[in-house]
């Protein structure tokens, strides 16, 4: 048992942010799924993506570079939810989970975290009720495999 949440989680991580890209300027996927297939055999398991990141398309490649091609069991997935960008009302903001989900396929996120927190943009967090676990969501703990109510 875990002495604390992401104990046994490798230190490392793999951002999946700035992705090679291929001539036409597209997330370059068989080299990307040559990275992820390095990062695991080195041990590592730990992703980390956005719901922003390429406009999408970095959670389009986790799916189709980590997901389809490794068990769930196998590694850790975080994603970001931006209000500040992505969302321009509570309700979009809030259905970014569901977008990041299906855009992954993961089933689960073991982590869902609030992007890019800063003094000029936090407060947007405070008017869309971002915040505590329960109201961000309103989920299915059995689709949020860590969530801490």
């Amino acid at each position: 048992m875990e002495k604390y949440f992401g104990e046994n989680t490798p230190k490392l991580g793999f951002g999946l942010m700035r992705l090679p890209k291929d001539s036409h300027g597209k997330i370059d996927i068989e080299h990307t799924k040559q990275m992820v297939d390095l990062f695991m055999k080195a041990g590592q398991t730990y992703f980390d993506t956005a719901f922003v990141y390429d406009n999408g398309e970095s959670e389009i490649a986790t799916k189709k570079a980590l997901v389809d091609r490794y068990p769930r069991e196998s590694f850790t997935l975080a994603t970001k939810l931006c209000a500040w960008m992505g969302g321009r009302t509570e309700k979009s903001s809030k259905q970014q989970f569901y977008t990041s989900l299906e855009r992954t396929g993961a089933g689960y996120f073991d982590y869902y975290l609030l992007h890019a927190l800063q003094a000029d943009n936090y407060k947007i967090y405070d008017k869309f009720h971002i915040w505590a676990n329960k109201q961000l969501l309103q989920i299915d703990k059995n689709i949020y495999k860590s969530i801490k109510i």
